[in-house]
């Protein structure tokens, strides 16, 4: 590695890491810490359970403020080689601005995939240890709530052997409703039981008014109505609902089977669609903003931390509200989730390139 390429990762790599501690106060203070003051407040969360809850609402800041501190990183360095008269003396050696900033694009690369990388191992364990820390042990919530689309997977040997599906579990009556049970041998569906609803009845489930089919060789062998029908499972209401995830606390891999279990049962799947390419599309907006930033950092009175920060304010404001209006679009059908997603970063890259190319002139 040249020297000059490892004093311009160098630069990056510091204001970067300002940048992530910069933006991280900003959301821990305009939000967080509200948030956190409120349980103690209300629920008088002891100070263990609080210094819990705040330890794990960091990954998921830290991992938004990848994007915005590549942006602020690009365009201090920048605009600190430009005001030193540092970049016209490399110009004058021969090197081009678009090897001077090659270094850069490649460091945006590897802080876009370490992002993905975190958002899928890192931040759906914290997220799902906050929110248990808020339900269980702040306000004790101990009797199931109501919610939607209840998924009960038995796997053996990596491999799936029943899956149950209901559209809603109903807190007030003890039931499910739209029950589908799905068995497996060798990963192939073999068995399946569909139950207008099916209730808890002391120690066991109970479905009733369904049908049931029997596969072989791909084919339906047998079809059978009943009325009333033992569903097998063993976890009551209360193990039912704590088992269930919400979207952030899943990985992609599992959110990904969760939208094929729902597909499957033909449920509207687009929100949790945008939700899975977002954990791509958000990450790799490091390298976007490091392509805007490099050339606006060229710009005259860019040398300002303070001026800096303000620009990435704006431009991190406009790509969230484009951000905004392509997922609308795929959550309502409009586009596809898996193409919505990318608009913000295809008019970034676009525009990116377009600097880069009138300051490589």
């Amino acid at each position: 590695m040249r020297i000059l390429d490892r004093y311009i990762i160098q630069e990056v790599f510091l204001t970067f890491i300002f940048g992530i501690f910069a933006f991280s106060a900003v959301f821990v203070g305009s939000g967080t810490l509200f948030r956190i003051a409120q349980y103690m407040t209300d629920y008088g969360a002891s100070f263990t359970a609080v210094l819990r809850l705040f330890i794990f609402s960091l990954p998921s800041i830290i991992v938004l403020t990848f994007p915005m501190s590549m942006l602020l990183a690009t365009l201090l360095t920048f605009g600190k080689l430009s005001g030193s008269s540092e970049l016209t003396a490399m110009k004058s050696c021969g090197i081009s601005f678009s090897r001077i900033a090659m270094p850069v694009i490649c460091i945006a690369f590897f802080v876009s995939i370490f992002a993905i990388a975190f958002s899928e191992f890192v931040v759906p364990k914290a997220n799902e240890s906050y929110n248990n820390i808020v339900r269980y042990e702040i306000q004790g919530n101990t009797s199931p709530k109501s919610q939607d689309h209840i998924i009960v997977k038995e796997i053996k040997d990596n491999n799936i052997q029943r899956l149950v599906y209901a559209r809603r579990y109903d807190a007030e009556t003890n039931s499910m409703q739209g029950v589908s049970v799905q068995e497996f041998e060798k990963e192939v569906l073999v068995h399946v039981e569909n139950a207008e609803y099916a209730t808890w009845e002391s120690d066991h489930w109970t479905m009733y008014n369904g049908m049931l089919y029997d596969f072989s060789g791909g084919e339906t062998e047998r079809t059978i109505r009943f009325d009333k029908q033992n569903l097998p499972i063993m976890q009551d209401p209360k193990a039912l609902v704590r088992e269930q995830k919400k979207p952030e606390e899943l990985t992609m891999k599992e959110l990904r089977a969760q939208i094929n279990i729902m597909k499957s049962q033909y449920v509207d799947t687009k929100k949790l669609e945008t939700e899975l390419y977002q954990r791509i599309t958000i990450p790799m907006a490091s390298l976007v903003f490091a392509l805007i930033g490099m050339p606006l950092g060229l710009q005259p009175n860019r040398t300002s931390s303070s001026i800096g920060f303000g620009l990435s304010i704006i431009i991190i404001f406009i790509y969230y509200s484009i951000m905004t209006v392509s997922s609308a679009l795929g959550q309502g059908g409009i586009l596809s989730p898996a193409y919505a997603v990318w608009i913000p970063n295809l008019i970034g890259f676009i525009a990116g390139v377009t600097l880069l190319r009138k300051a490589a002139k």
